[in-house]
């Protein structure tokens, strides 16, 4: 009588090990993978930030060619200046933050377009070294960018999938993990350029 006493002890000792166990590697799942998502965040934003610290030597060595294009130049100044002030914590990225910061981004990317549409009127910046160089280097960090806001959906759809499954998302309503909004294409994107000679 008395092992089987001990032994229902036993068995549910063992049962709540278990379900401590399971407890905290879920937890620490669930911490690794928002660290992820947070990591992948600060990527997007390093990259955005390389294209804006390429601006000012890209408009000044413009500038040097095409000083009758003003208004463009400061808009692209005036872009960049905006999009860098839109600051977004990866705790809380929310659509309509991540929208905004987006709209500020995309901003940059119409400005920077409009700057390289001048510079096309000018075959002799075109040849500049400077020039071919800082262009070369905006364009490999638009595809940096496109590759890291690309991994960080992916984070952020692997930590939002595990927050949703049964069972870790008891634990992650218990401790609060929340879901995480991903980079959408820009609105109008679906339309292909319209080009015109």
């Amino acid at each position: 009588m008395n092992f089987k006493k001990h032994l229902g002890w036993i068995i549910a000792g063992a049962v709540v090990l278990l379900l401590v166990v399971w407890c905290v590697t879920g937890y620490n799942g669930l911490v690794s993978m928002d660290e992820k998502v947070s990591n992948n965040w600060a990527n997007v934003e390093t990259q955005y930030q390389r294209r804006a610290d390429l601006i000012p030597n890209l408009v000044n060595t413009v500038k040097g060619y095409a000083a009758h294009e003003s208004s463009t130049l400061e808009n692209v100044v005036k872009a960049r200046s905006e999009a860098t002030q839109v600051k977004l914590d990866a705790d809380n990225l929310t659509p309509e933050k991540l929208a905004q910061y987006q709209k500020a981004q995309g901003n940059i990317s119409t400005a920077l377009g409009r700057l390289l549409m001048v510079a096309e009127n000018y075959p002799q910046l075109k040849a500049n070294e400077n020039f071919i160089n800082l262009q070369e280097q905006l364009e490999s960090t638009e595809n940096r960018i496109t590759v890291a806001r690309r991994d960080f959906n992916n984070s952020a759809k692997e930590y939002n999938v595990a927050i949703r499954r049964f069972p870790k998302n008891i634990l992650a309503g218990l401790f609060g993990f929340e879901k995480k909004s991903y980079f959408e294409a820009a609105e109008g994107a679906e339309k292909a350029p319209e080009v015109k000679f």
